[in-house]
């Protein structure tokens, strides 16, 4: 018989966590227990946090853009429809220029520019018990960052640079107005390879999944798009490259690695917290 997924996150830098049940998107998830654990037979497969991980082999690098308006995010409106891109490399060359790689002195993560102040979105695990890390530009250019804050239940956390060393922000999409068959494109550093690019379809919407510290669960975007330990952080763009995603976790079987089950924070949720983190 197959063993059932499980629930796995990287909660601390002695590796992940998981749920010895089986994780049921339509069934609420108990909080996770360490991986080291006790845990008979096999090893089930598991639902992976794309974090940074202590491996240094581990890097990131994302991009997502928020507009800032009377210290809210806003998401500008949907450009209107249009002749398509010519092709995935044109959206890549849109997206990568706001993607960065930060190094946490333990491992690596993702980030990605959202607006001229030079404030960097990604994900809460990926700078968890750090002041100040290291951003990595798409041209090599290096500089420091400190975090501003981050949401753990959202696992979304922003870091801040100077704006006249950050490159330009990605644009922000609109993830309301996602639908299931969606061309996506991902970014990121799986595996401390940066600037990787990959590309799938939205495979669903609110697909409700244990998520952030706590044990609770929330909606995210699904996707077949390849997402890796690495790719924390990374923006999930949408054949306009805009972004309507941060990349978060996966469905994995026991190497972690992807196996076409991915997921996202939606860009909606994702510009709300970063401004609250911001304003505060």
């Amino acid at each position: 018989m197959r063993d059932q997924p499980d629930l796995l996150g990287l909660g601390s830098p002695r590796g992940p966590d998981f749920l010895p049940e089986p994780f049921r998107p339509d069934v609420p998830s108990r909080p996770p227990t360490p991986l080291d654990a006790p845990s008979p037979g096999p090893a089930p497969a598991r639902v992976v946090v794309v974090a940074a991980l202590v491996a240094a082999l581990v890097g990131g690098a994302s991009g997502v853009a928020a507009a800032l308006l009377n210290g809210e995010a806003v998401a500008p409106p949907r450009p209107a429809a249009g002749p398509a891109a010519s092709g995935w490399a044109e959206i890549a060359a849109r997206v990568l220029p706001s993607v960065v790689s930060v190094e946490t002195g333990r491992g690596n993560g993702s980030g990605f520019v959202i607006d001229a102040a030079g404030h960097i979105l990604t994900n809460a695990h990926v700078v968890s018990g750090r002041s100040r890390v290291t951003v990595v530009f798409n041209d090599g250019g290096r500089a420091a960052a400190r975090v501003v804050g981050s949401d753990a239940a959202d696992d979304l956390a922003v870091l801040a640079v100077d704006g006249g060393r950050s490159p330009a922000p990605a644009t922000l999409g609109r993830s309301a107005g996602v639908a299931v068959g969606d061309d996506v494109l991902a970014v990121g550093s799986p595996l401390g390879l940066a600037g990787t690019v990959t590309s799938g379809i939205v495979s669903a919407v609110d697909r409700e999944v244990p998520f952030g510290e706590g044990g609770g669960t929330t909606t995210a975007l699904q996707t077949d798009a390849s997402i890796n330990p690495g790719n924390s952080g990374g923006p999930l763009a949408d054949a306009r490259g805009a972004v309507i995603g941060v990349n978060t976790a996966i469905l994995s079987a026991g190497d972690g690695g992807s196996i076409g089950i991915g997921f996202a924070i939606p860009i909606d949720r994702a510009a709300r917290v970063a401004a609250r983190i911001i304003r505060n």
